[in-house]
C-alpha cells in the first residue's frame, strides 16, 4: 500500500479572525507552504489527546515568501471549535500539503471557477494564480464571505444566494446561465449536489471540468480507505471502481468519477 511519507510539524499561528458567523480565517507559518498548490489540503491536529484523528482543511491561500498558508474553515465540531480559539504565537500540529491540486499548468484558457459554501476558500488561491483569465461564481446561503478578496484577484465575480439577498437568487448554475458565462475549462469545489450539477452542465456544453470532492476523511493520507468515491475505471490500488479522495484527489477530472 502506497502511503504518503510526510511528517507532522509544529507550525505556528500567525493570526486568526472570524470572517463570518462560525467561519474563521487562520494564517499559519509552516514548511508546507514551500510546495503547496491550489486545491491541496492540510491535516490539523488537536492538542486534546482525546481527539486522535486530524481535521483535514483545504488551503485557501499560499504565501511562499513568508512561508505561510491560510486556511478558512467552519466550526462544526469540537476539533474546529478548539482551532477557533488559537491566537497568534500558538503552536499547531500540521501535516501537509496533502492530496493533489487543480491543474494550473494547462494552457491559459478561459476558465470558470465555482465555489459553494465552505468550498469557496480553496478557489481563492487558484483565482490568484489564474489572474485575469477567469470568471468566479460563488454560491452562498447568506453572508458572502471572501467575495471582495476574489474581486481583488482581477477575476469577474458573480454571486448566487439561496434567498436572493445578493446576486442571482438560486444556485451557481443559475448565476452562470443568468450572466451567460462561457469557458474552456471549469474548476469547482463544494457540496456533492452542486458538483453533480456542475458536471452535468459541463457535459452538456462539452467543457473540460475538474472538481474537488468534499468527503469525510479519517487518516487523510490514503491508508484507511474511509473516503472513497466511485470511479469510472478500475483503481490500480484497490482493483475496484473507487479512488481515495484524500490520496487520489481531492481534485478529479469530473469524467473520471461517478457522483
Amino acid at each position: 500500500m502506497s502511503v504518503v511519507t510526510k511528517k507532522k510539524e509544529q507550525a505556528v499561528v500567525i493570526r486568526q479572525e472570524e470572517v463570518a458567523e462560525d467561519i474563521y480565517s487562520m494564517w499559519i507559518k509552516t514548511q508546507a507552504a514551500e510546495t503547496a498548490r491550489p486545491g491541496q489540503f492540510v491535516n490539523l491536529y488537536c492538542h486534546d489527546s482525546g481527539m486522535i484523528l486530524p481535521r483535514p482543511i483545504s488551503i485557501c491561500e499560499i504565501d511562499k515568501e513568508r512561508g505561510a498558508l491560510r486556511v478558512v474553515y467552519r466550526v462544526n465540531g469540537k476539533g474546529t471549535d478548539l482551532f477557533s480559539r488559537y491566537v497568534a504565537g500558538d503552536e499547531i500540529e500540521l501535516m501537509g500539503p496533502l492530496g493533489n491540486g487543480f491543474p494550473t499548468d494547462i494552457p491559459q484558457k478561459k476558465a470558470i471557477l465555482i465555489g459553494g459554501g465552505i468550498g469557496i476558500p480553496p478557489m481563492l488561491e487558484l483565482a490568484k494564480q489564474l489572474r485575469n483569465s477567469s470568471s468566479v461564481v460563488l454560491g452562498y446561503r447568506d453572508f458572502p464571505f471572501l467575495k471582495e478578496e476574489f474581486v481583488k484577484t482581477g477575476s469577474s465575480v458573480y454571486v448566487a444566494t439561496e434567498d436572493g439577498s445578493m446576486g442571482t437568487k438560486g444556485n451557481v448554475i443559475g448565476a452562470i446561465m443568468e450572466n451567460n458565462l462561457g469557458a474552456d475549462v471549469i474548476f469547482a469545489c463544494g457540496p456533492t449536489p452542486m458538483l453533480r450539477a456542475v458536471k452535468k452542465f459541463a457535459q452538456v456544453r462539452k467543457i473540460k471540468c475538474y472538481i474537488s470532492m468534499e468527503e469525510r476523511m479519517a487518516c487523510g493520507v490514503g491508508a484507511c480507505l474511509g473516503c472513497v468515491v466511485e470511479t469510472v475505471d478500475v483503481d490500480d490500488h484497490s482493483k475496484v471502481h473507487n479512488a481515495r479522495v484524500c490520496k487520489d484527489g481531492p481534485v478529479f477530472d469530473a469524467e473520471e468519477v461517478n457522483i
